[in-house]
């Protein structure tokens, strides 16, 4: 990306990237805590009567790096702009996200634009 102009279309698409990957990282788990107690030994009729796990897909490691990029860029916008980018790129209804700010859709959705236009400026300069 280094080659090419940024857009704001190009940032969301960044910010959406990041939330989809930090919902496929682990959970965080508190420390300290484990069990004593011995694995369950099922048999083979019990495995096939059990419900199936669901397949956990993790990021990859360019995934992360890009994550980490967008940290960064967060920190060049106010905190309730940050706030609107990350609803949205959680795919938030414009709705919603208009009743929180206490304003109409169109007036959060150039908010929005507006914090998009501030990153792809700063990154642009860079």
């Amino acid at each position: 990306m280094a080659d090419c102009e940024w857009t704001a279309d190009c940032v969301a698409d960044h910010f959406e990237e990041a939330f989809r990957t930090l919902r496929k990282l682990p959970p965080v788990k508190a420390q300290g805590y484990f069990n004593t107690w011995p694995d369950i030994v099922r048999t083979s009729r019990e495995i096939a009567a059990m419900e199936p796990q669901p397949m956990r897909v993790w990021p990859s490691a360019a995934a992360i790096t890009r994550l980490e990029q967008t940290f960064d860029w967060v920190l060049w916008i106010e905190e309730a702009e940050r706030k609107l980018v990350w609803s949205r790129a959680a795919r938030v209804p414009w709705k919603q996200i208009s009743g929180e700010l206490g304003c109409d859709r169109t007036t959060a959705w150039r908010r929005w634009q507006l914090a998009l236009t501030k990153i792809a400026a700063r990154l642009n300069a860079q």
